[in-house]
This record gives structure tokens, C-alpha cells and sequence, in this order.
């Protein structure tokens, strides 16, 4: 039986910003269900996190953490739930805020502290990892203080003797970079560990590289991502480095739960529908939320969905550019609902109430009205300018809303598009950044609706058919525990 111990600074259902958070959750619950294979997690005691699960919690112990050139405080609260042991370091110096992340030197400082006693808590306890899975930046740290701290003899023995590590890329942008002066005061590491070939990126410390410098493994969110961040391109500055370990990283898509998304079973939606029979349901779905939102109610309009962070990431400059002549067709609807950058809300509050009836925007997140989104759509509008692996269109293909998706990342790897010749396919794609070429093949997509319907029915089951489970991604996961471990 090996011991995987995931450290990361968020998780469902105890506090979540992002997809991080639905991994970090998800993954180690299902890798549990393996014979071979114990997973736990330790996460932040955030003073965010909600009382229902803290009431939950029983203290363990603590023990004093080295950092910023103190002696801090480290508390250990333990929960078991859904067959995974969670852990969760306190300290309400560090983690007592009203957000997860802060800008700058303090968050820096705060997840040095928590990667140092993540490898502390192990010692105190007893618990050897064989591998500790570090995920994004915030747990850089960890493979870098595991390889040149803890596993010297004349602190803690032969205790850490053999434990992995392996770093996870969820988002190559996000990489906790300060001064290097700075870095050197929080962490205790001296000059020998930044230089370019370990912790030094372009004249600043950098706690990713570090990881990906000191990592077992490294992976990333899906195959095509890992190919794309070894170019300068998608690369953010570390391209040169994930060259050079290439043959030390790869990529696994995400899932998603398919017990919380599932239209057959789904509380939210009026109508739940299986991909044997799902006609009449989308169409009552589409009809229900139509009403709801103050739109046309009618079951042959196009409609169009986007669930997302209104970001320029996320490809909404491209959609505001088209918006006003895609609307041109008064049978096309459009349903948004996020919230992110200023620019991007008002802008879509504007397209609502110049296009009363056709355009939808939700300034807002709302769980319940995501899924009805889903049910409710033809389509979904994803076209991200770089995603690493995205959940969106995983969800999407769920309940048969057929993504249009840019071909980049996740969204190239887990979208097959429409070929009308062999009739294959789960939705759209389009290959350059480009307003004009993604207008064109929403127009596709809209004519094989209106014109193909059995073409784009048979397209709906495929889609629905597909199995992104976290089942198939645990598996693979688990496949390279093993290899890691010389168990193969």
C-alpha cells in the first residue's frame, strides 16, 4: 500500500477560487478506491473555511516551524471524511485573513511556512509519504526543502530516505515570484540556491521553478498543455527549463464528478434526461430557463452558454468583438453568467439591455443556475486564448451542450471536432485567437442545428458518451505512482 500525501492551498469542499480546488478535492477521494493506493491531503486552516467542517476537526498536535528567520507556531487538526484523511495546518497569524490569497511578499511568506511544516508535520507524526504531491506554486517549496533539508541525516535521519516528490502545473502564469534578496529572508535558503539552473527566473526567486527543478515528476492538467509550456509561446519564462526536463513531465487531464454532474439525476434542472432519450428534455430545460431569465421562450432558438471568469484568458475580448453581428440573428440566444474583470461585466450588462430577450448575462456565480445552463444550452463558448486543462467543457459535454472551443490545451484534447463527412465528432473548434474565425464557426455549428438535426443529435449522445470521469484520470495517476515507485 503506498502513502500519497497531496499538499495544496485549496480544496472542495473547505474553500475553493479555482479548478485547483475541484483536483485537489476530487482526485484523492477517487484514488482511494484503489487497492494499492492510500491518499490524504493537508491544506491551510484558513479562517475562511466554513465552521460546519471545523466543528468536524480534532487537534493532534503542534510543533515550531523555522521561517522569515523565527520560531513559529504549527497546529495539526485532522478530519476524516468521503475515505480520505484530511489535514490542516493552523496558525492564525498566517491564515486569519478574509482571503486565501494576498498580493506579494506576504503570501510568499505565508506558503513558505506552510510547505515547511507540511514536511515538519510528516516527522512529528510518524506519517512517511511515499510521494508527496505538491500542486501550483504555493507548494513549490516543498520537493525544494524535501531534497536539501529534510532528507539530511543530522536533522531527521533516514526518515524522508526515498520519498518522491512530483509537482502539478495547474496554471503556468501563477508562479510566486518576489526579489531574490526577499525570497532569501523568508525561506532561510542561501545564494547557492538561486541561481538560474535552480530558484533564479530573470533576476527574481521563483518558488514554482523551484519545485519544477527539485520535483521527482512533473505534470500538468492535460498532454497538449504539457507540449504547449515548452514553447516560448505558452511557456511564461520557464519554457527552456521544461525542455530540459521533458522526459520528466507529462500531462493527465482533469475530470469531473460525475456523481454531482449528472443529468439523469441533477436536483437543479426540471427535466433530467439520459443520452438514450434527452430531445424533449433539452428542449424543456431550454424553455424552463428561457422563461427564468426573461428571454424568448422558444425551443427552436440557438442557444448559445458561457460559464467562466470574465477574463481576457478566457477569450471574452474576442466575444465582445463579435457579439453585436452574431446577435444580428434573431434566433440565436446568448446566456453568460460569471463575474471577473470590470470591462468585461459591463460590457455584457450592456449587450443584455440593448438585446432584450436574446442576450442573458448573470453578473454573478450561481451553482444552481450552472447547471441549469448546461441542461438548458445547444452550445457552450470557450474560447480561451491559452487553458491548461478546463472544466467547462467537461461539463458540457455531460449534459450535451456542444462546446466550440479554440484549439489550445485541455480544450484541444477533450473536444473532437464535427467532421460532416465521416460524422464524427463532440463539438467545435477553431485553431487561431481570432474573432472573425470564431464568428464563422458559431455560424457552422448554428447551420448543422438548424439544417443536420439528426447530424447534431447523433453528435449530442457521442458527446454525452464520453467518460471524463475522475475514474479514468485516478487511474492514470495511479499508473504513475507506481513507475515513480518501481512498482511496475
Amino acid at each position: 500500500m503506498k502513502k500519497i500525501l497531496f499538499a495544496a492551498s485549496e480544496a472542495v469542499p473547505f474553500i475553493k477560487t479555482g479548478g485547483l480546488a475541484d483536483v485537489v478535492g476530487s482526485l484523492p477521494k477517487e484514488l482511494n478506491t484503489h487497492d494499492d493506493c492510500e491518499a490524504s491531503v493537508v491544506l491551510p486552516l484558513y479562517r475562511v473555511i466554513p465552521m460546519q467542517y471545523k466543528e468536524q476537526m480534532d487537534y493532534i498536535t503542534n510543533f515550531q516551524v523555522n521561517i522569515a528567520g523565527k520560531s513559529v507556531y504549527a497546529g495539526v487538526f485532522e478530519l476524516h471524511m468521503d475515505n480520505v484523511t484530511w489535514y490542516f495546518i493552523d496558525n492564525e497569524y498566517y491564515f486569519s485573513g478574509d482571503r486565501i490569497y494576498e498580493d506579494g511578499k506576504w503570501d510568499l511568506e505565508k506558503f513558505a511556512y506552510f510547505d515547511k511544516a507540511v514536511l515538519t508535520m510528516c516527522f512529528v507524526l510518524g506519517y512517511r509519504p511515499d510521494i508527496i504531491h505538491c500542486h501550483d506554486w504555493q507548494t513549490g517549496l516543498i520537493p525544494v526543502y524535501l531534497r536539501n533539508e529534510y532528507q539530511t541525516p543530522e536533522y531527521y535521519g533516514d526518515f524522508f530516505n526515498g520519498v518522491k516528490s512530483i509537482m502539478t502545473i495547474h496554471n503556468l502564469k501563477f508562479q510566486g515570484r518576489w526579489s531574490v534578496r526577499q525570497m532569501q529572508e523568508i525561506t532561510g535558503l542561501d545564494d547557492y540556491f538561486f541561481t538560474p539552473d535552480k530558484m533564479e527566473s530573470y533576476k527574481e526567486g521563483n518558488y514554482l521553478k523551484g519545485g519544477l527543478v527539485y520535483a521527482d515528476w512533473i505534470t500538468t492538467v492535460s498532454s497538449v498543455y504539457a507540449d504547449e509550456i515548452k514553447t516560448s509561446y505558452f511557456g511564461e519564462g520557464l519554457d527552456g527549463l521544461l525542455r530540459a526536463r521533458s522526459n520528466n513531465l507529462s500531462g493527465i487531464v482533469n475530470g469531473i464528478d460525475y456523481d454531482e454532474y449528472n443529468p439523469h439525476t441533477d436536483p437543479f434542472i426540471p427535466f433530467n434526461y439520459k443520452d438514450t432519450a434527452f430531445i424533449r428534455a433539452k428542449e424543456g430545460n431550454k424553455m424552463d430557463l428561457q422563461d427564468e431569465l426573461g428571454l424568448e421562450v422558444d425551443r427552436h432558438k440557438f442557444m448559445i452558454g458561457m460559464i467562466s471568469r470574465l477574463t481576457e484568458q478566457k477569450g471574452f475580448d474576442l466575444v465582445n468583438y463579435i457579439m453585436d453581428e452574431l446577435v444580428q440573428d434573431k434566433n440565436i440566444q446568448v446566456v453568460i453568467l460569471g463575474t471577473g474583470d470590470q470591462r468585461f461585466e459591463d460590457s455584457f450588462r450592456y449587450f443584455e439591455n440593448r438585446y432584450k430577450g436574446q442576450v442573458s448575462s448573470s453578473i454573478m456565480y450561481d451553482n444552481r443556475r450552472s447547471h441549469r445552463i448546461y441542461a438548458a444550452s445547444d452550445a457552450f463558448l470557450m474560447p480561451s486564448s491559452f487553458e491548461p486543462c478546463g472544466l467547462s467543457q467537461l461539463m458540457a459535454l455531460r449534459y450535451g451542450s456542444l462546446p466550440i472551443v479554440r484549439e489550445t490545451g485541455g480544450l484541444k484534447e477533450t473536444v473532437e471536432p464535427y467532421n460532416e463527412y465521416d460524422q464524427t465528432g463532440t463539438g467545435f473548434s477553431f485553431r487561431n485567437y481570432d474573432a472573425g474565425e470564431m464568428l464563422n464557426t458559431i455560424k457552422y455549428a448554428v447551420w448543422v442545428f438548424r439544417d443536420c438535426r439528426p447530424e447534431w443529435n447523433a453528435m449530442v449522445k457521442r458527446a454525452m458518451q464520453k467518460d471524463f470521469s475522475w475514474g479514468v484520470s485516478a487511474s492514470k495517476y495511479n499508473d504513475l505512482y507506481n513507475y515513480l515507485l518501481g512498482w511496475y
